[in-house]
């Protein structure tokens, strides 16, 4: 078996590489073609698996879907006392608003664990270039 950091040829059963002890058996992380917003819903074990490319569109999808939580969540919050709002609507507005902030929170660690930072706004320019870094390699 070849390892797929160094190039060394190591014996077929071996668990790690026998010149740079790197996992032999260890699937490194390939972009993938489609992703959707109920990616981050993921444990942590999977999304650990994505390319970084992945997880960069994923806090992308992430933050905005929480922005247009919060935005729900404050209009609803500043309806004119006239209107009446079920609670259970301002709860459930609350609820997401918390639960996109905690997956933003994952996705964001990972990241930071990778890049060793967390990109302040990931926009097309960011994306393409990242995307052009990949195929060159």
């Amino acid at each position: 078996m070849i390892c797929s950091y160094c190039g060394y040829e190591n014996i077929q059963n071996a668990e790690n590489c026998g010149f740079c002890d790197a996992p032999l058996k260890k699937k490194r992380a390939k972009m993938r073609d489609f992703l959707v917003l109920d990616h981050v819903e993921l444990p942590f074990g999977e999304l650990s698996g994505f390319h970084t490319y992945d997880l960069l569109v994923l806090l992308r999808l992430v933050r905005e879907e929480r922005t247009k939580c919060y935005n729900l969540m404050r209009t609803i919050q500043k309806a004119p006392e006239d209107v009446i709002v079920d609670p259970d609507t301002l709860r459930f507005a609350e609820q997401e608003y918390r639960r996109y902030t905690a997956r933003l929170k994952v996705i964001e660690g990972i990241l930071i664990d990778r890049m060793g930072y967390k990109p302040k706004r990931v926009d097309d320019k960011l994306l393409e270039a990242l995307r052009v870094k990949i195929e060159k390699n």
